[in-house]
């Protein structure tokens, strides 16, 4: 369980925030010198160099947007430059990509950001720049809308990679594509010229996501442990029954890969922040979703402090294998350098952000502390990588266990030292939540109040 320092404000992190953001500069600096587009888009190191993996290219937005949080935090405009013609170089496929769940991850990380900067007058006002961001976002909410599933009792979700029959717990924070493009007055049109809402294709996935991604403890099944999430649920497309949970980058389907419960941890909290602050002209809380998101957000955080080592940072699977190992590993800090399972700290960078924001939204010291001593772990060694030969920001992740894709030093078993995508980007951008606190800069959302 956590070990929650009470005594950790934002300020007390500044130093190491500073420090992670120079550490930061040359990470992106040297991923640039060696990276070739050819290759694909960059996912985890090996032996300290970015490599590409093959599946889906979801993490590119990652490597430009890093570039982009790299300028708002430090104001270096050489970053704001990359990561502006990066994004209009290699971003486009992106927007029109019907095949995946990853349009929040990939075009809010790029061309949202670069509009929520100019919505915060951190870029020039320059019309056909922002023309060019909004029509990107307004079309890449509307085709993730597209990729839509119906369920038994009349609601629906984005369905994943693996086809209309697979809803993945990851897909909330997706969800920040449909919201852009909502605020831009965007809509999906189908067939016969119908205007199908994206805020109510953003409410039915949160409702199914809530339903059958996360557990209550209210006797669902014999796991059923409250806060513990399924990273994929399996519906019957022949009647849109919900039939079981399932895991592709888990231990199984009964036990919580981690780095899917801090995607919930995150989804649901900055989905509270969005629904929050919508005019009461534009949306009216007759189902009852903030109840359900609120109540969704606070098992997982939950959960996930008191199923964590005590400096925060957990192992990749709370039911992985080999965990009993470790004897009472819940109890110590995490050790990234066992030698039975890897830690995740890419759920952790994750996770902290969630527990920050919701703490933010129900003025909950626990969480937002717990999101704190989270941060202070991971703005230090043995996690954030210091070494200038090493391309990685936030060391010890875990991409797919089960695969066996993560590099493991020598001939040991457990992966360890290496950093990901996704991971070094989270990083960055829950020490620019922080720094944004700590210099009274507007408060970090991924959309702007003139969207």
């Amino acid at each position: 369980m956590i070990q929650i320092r009470k005594d950790l404000t934002p300020a007390a992190l500044e130093k190491k925030i500073r420090a992670l953001f120079e550490h930061s500069a040359a990470k992106i600096h040297s991923l640039e010198q060696t990276w070739s587009p050819s290759a694909g888009a960059p996912v985890f190191t090996i032996n300290g160099r970015y490599t590409s993996r093959g599946w889906t290219e979801w993490t590119q937005g990652f490597q430009f947007g890093s570039e982009i949080l790299q300028f708002d935090a430090t104001g270096d405009e050489s970053f704001l430059r990359a990561g502006r013609d990066h994004t209009v170089a290699y971003m486009a496929p992106h927007i029109s990509h019907i095949g995946v769940h990853d349009h929040g991850f990939n075009n809010i990380s790029t061309y949202g950001n670069l509009l929520r900067l100019m919505d915060e007058n951190r870029l020039p006002e320059n019309e056909w720049e922002r023309n060019f961001y909004q029509l990107a976002v307004k079309c890449s909410g509307a085709i993730q809308a597209s990729r839509w599933s119906r369920t038994a009792g009349g609601g629906g979700y984005i369905y994943s990679f693996n086809g209309p029959h697979s809803l993945f717990v990851d897909t909330i924070r997706s969800l920040r594509a449909l919201a852009v493009s909502y605020k831009l007055g965007h809509a999906l049109m189908a067939e016969n010229d119908r205007r199908i809402s994206l805020l109510q294709r953003m409410i039915e996935h949160l409702q199914s996501t809530a339903q059958h991604s996360v557990y209550y403890g209210e006797g669902r099944d014999f796991y059923d442990v409250r806060g513990r999430t399924a990273h994929e649920s399996i519906f019957n497309m022949n009647d849109g029954n919900y039939r079981c949970p399932n895991s592709q980058q888990g231990y199984s389907p009964f036990s919580t890969w981690t780095r899917g419960l801090a995607w919930a941890m995150c989804g649901f909290a900055e989905q509270l922040e969005f629904f929050a602050a919508l005019p009461a002209t534009e949306w009216k809380d007759e189902s009852g979703v903030e109840s359900i998101m609120r109540k969704a957000a606070e098992a997982t955080c939950d959960f996930y402090i008191e199923h964590s080592p005590t400096d925060g940072v957990p192992y990749w699977d709370t039911g992985a294998p080999n965990l009993h190992q470790l004897g009472d590993w819940e109890n110590k800090r995490s050790d990234p350098f066992n030698a039975y399972e890897p830690i995740d700290s890419s759920a952790a960078a994750i996770a902290a952000q969630g527990l920050l924001r919701l703490g933010k939204y129900l003025n909950s010291d626990r969480y937002w502390q717990a999101g704190l001593t989270v941060c202070d772990t991971l703005f230090d060694e043995p996690y954030l990588s210091a070494d200038p030969n090493h391309q990685g920001l936030l060391l010890h992740s875990v991409y797919h266990r089960p695969n066996g894709w993560d590099a493991a030093p020598g001939a040991d078993k457990v992966p360890r030292g290496e950093a990901c995508m996704w991971g070094d980007y989270h990083l960055r951008e829950v020490a620019l939540y922080l720094l944004r606190s700590i210099e009274n800069g507007p408060y970090l959302t991924f959309w702007s109040n003139r969207q």
